[in-house]
């Protein structure tokens, strides 16, 4: 697996920063998660080092898997509840990582400290822990009341780096290793859903405050770029329907592409594949496209986890060609994606469903093994380096919040 050059003066995804940020981690029953040091941005050498140490360890601990455990990596989970024992049971399958909700997300932080401690059954390969937390409209965390996109494109970039370090402070404090919180989408129009939480209202504003928020997260935890190839150009909400745009790879690249890239090179962890048609490229949704995967490894450069956005979407579309969730789990890792999501019209079962019907496919020939080996070392690759960040933490009962 390579190691893209465009980042080799970064850590290689997140926290490969955190481990020399001295973060003051905590445990269920500790105080809060603060910075005591600034961070350090490692050398070129250290960065590619790092991450292809974490892809050797990766690649062999995933080789070394039965398909079912390579399935289970691959599948990110939800349930509702915040009890943590029935959240540490469910997890005990093993799957790759969970999502958190609205839902599960209980009044004091310490509670949600103890939540998060309790989803991970290995500590010595812990599960990506997920949430939505852009800021202002979409907001699972209590206590967010820094700046968001609202605002945040109608002032200087800098404010942007301000409000997502504290944002990726606060979610980190949580024992929360993943945030899909940074839109790359950008639109100038007003009706559109994604304008409230879009970072900027054309490409070059949108890529300096993307660029700008990846940064200031990335010291705290993996950030997450969304909604790829970018959502302003299609009109409609991915919510309720697959939304479409004639617009061509050229326009693209010159346009909707431009915070991704910017993105990308910051050092985003993740890409988020949204429900969206470019009829004109694929008239696959970019989630099940392998056009839309190859552009974005060959021509932006991203070698980091691609996920789907929540496959219930695809459900709740209407569309008869997405009418089975498992079989919409099989082709999302076929088209290239590397973890898989669904939250809308889950329930229990779900996840366990998308696991057995991934392995499945691999038996039967419909997914290759290689494919499923190559997405779950990179979820694993992750889940490392995420976790030799935060054995680096230490307990800190008077260390000031970084806000």
């Amino acid at each position: 697996m390579r190691v893209n050059s465009r980042h080799r003066g970064r850590a290689a995804g997140a926290l490969a920063l955190a481990a020399a940020v001295g973060l003051c981690a905590s445990s269920a029953a500790s105080a809060s998660i603060t910075a005591t040091r600034a961070p350090r941005t490692p050398s070129a050498t250290e960065s590619s080092t790092g991450a292809e140490r974490f892809v050797d360890r990766a690649t062999a601990l995933v080789k070394a898997m039965p398909v079912g455990e390579q399935a289970s990596t691959v599948v990110m989970g939800h349930v509702a509840g915040t009890d943590p024992g029935a959240l540490r049971a469910y997890m005990e399958s093993g799957l790759g990582g969970f999502i958190l909700m609205g839902a599960n997300i209980p009044a004091s932080e310490d509670e949600l400290q103890a939540l998060t401690v309790a989803l991970t059954v290995d500590p010595t390969l812990p599960p990506l822990i997920a949430v939505d937390q852009e800021g202002g409209l979409v907001s699972r965390l209590n206590g967010d009341d820094h700046a968001a996109s609202t605002s945040l494109k109608g002032l200087p970039v800098s404010e942007t780096s301000a409000a997502f370090a504290a944002r990726g402070s606060l979610v980190a404090r949580a024992g929360i290793t993943v945030n899909f919180g940074t839109v790359a989408d950008y639109t100038a129009d007003p009706g559109s859903f994604i304008h409230g939480r879009a970072l900027g209202t054309d490409p070059a504003g949108a890529a300096e405050r993307v660029a700008a928020a990846t940064g200031a997260q990335e010291q705290f935890l993996a950030s997450t770029l969304k909604h790829f190839p970018g959502h302003g150009a299609a009109p409609g909400d991915s919510h309720h329907a697959i939304p479409s745009t004639t617009m061509g790879l050229e326009e693209w690249r010159a346009t909707a592409a431009v915070p991704f890239a910017a993105g990308i090179d910051a050092g985003a962890s993740l890409l988020m594949y949204g429900h969206l048609a470019y009829t004109a490229v694929d008239t696959l949704p970019a989630s099940l496209s392998p056009t839309w995967h190859e552009i974005a490894r060959d021509e932006l450069g991203f070698t980091g986890v691609a996920v789907t956005d929540d496959l219930g979407m695809l459900l709740s579309s209407g569309d008869p060609a997405y009418a089975d969730p498992v079989a919409n789990g099989v082709a999302a890792i076929a088209a290239g994606n590397d973890l898989v999501l669904m939250v809308a019209g889950s329930d229990a079962q779900t996840a366990g469903s998308m696991v057995h019907g991934i392995t499945a496919a691999v038996e039967t020939g419909t997914l290759s093994p290689e494919r499923l080996e190559e997405a779950a070392t990179r979820v694993v690759a992750l889940r490392l380096q995420l976790s030799a960040a935060t054995a680096s933490w230490a307990v800190c009962e008077d260390c000031d919040r970084v806000d």
